[in-house]
């Protein structure tokens, strides 16, 4: 082996990292530089738990029959489907660059159509929540 590969003989070579220190270490406070973006976006327990809730009910409905989760760079994706093999009915998204803005959250219908946008993941949610039925009479 070559004296430059970090190795003795019969060793494997050694590998190194280089990582950036900006991403290292967190920003000064006062200087006004923001924290480095996530590698991902990503729903928290108590979103998850909104979300699997209401899939849930509405699994019990026969409305729903399986969901997949995304984690992207710029947003988080739970998406509903009536089966498995078609297109989601239904995306609710988390996109945290609009929290200013219109609302960190949105659902959004089959065709792209935003049906409802805000602040609150419950607030959203409502626009999914089955009608009431006339039960008797």
């Amino acid at each position: 082996m070559s004296e430059g590969d970090g190795g003795a003989a019969g060793e494997a070579p050694a590998h190194h990292a280089v990582v950036e220190l900006r991403r290292a270490s967190p920003p000064v406070v006062g200087t006004g530089q923001r924290p480095p973006d996530p590698l991902q976006v990503s729903f928290d327990r108590r979103e998850l738990s909104q979300l699997l809730n209401l899939y849930g009910r509405r699994v019990a409905e026969g409305e729903w029959r399986d969901y997949a989760i995304d984690f992207l760079r710029d947003r988080a994706v739970f998406s509903v489907f009536r089966r498995s093999s078609e297109m989601p009915l239904y995306r609710i998204e988390k996109v945290p660059r609009l929290a200013k803005r219109q609302g960190v959250y949105a659902v959004v219908s089959a065709t792209g159509l935003i049906l409802k946008r805000g602040h609150e993941l419950s607030r959203v949610l409502q626009v999914l929540e089955a009608p009431l039925r006339l039960v008797g009479g």
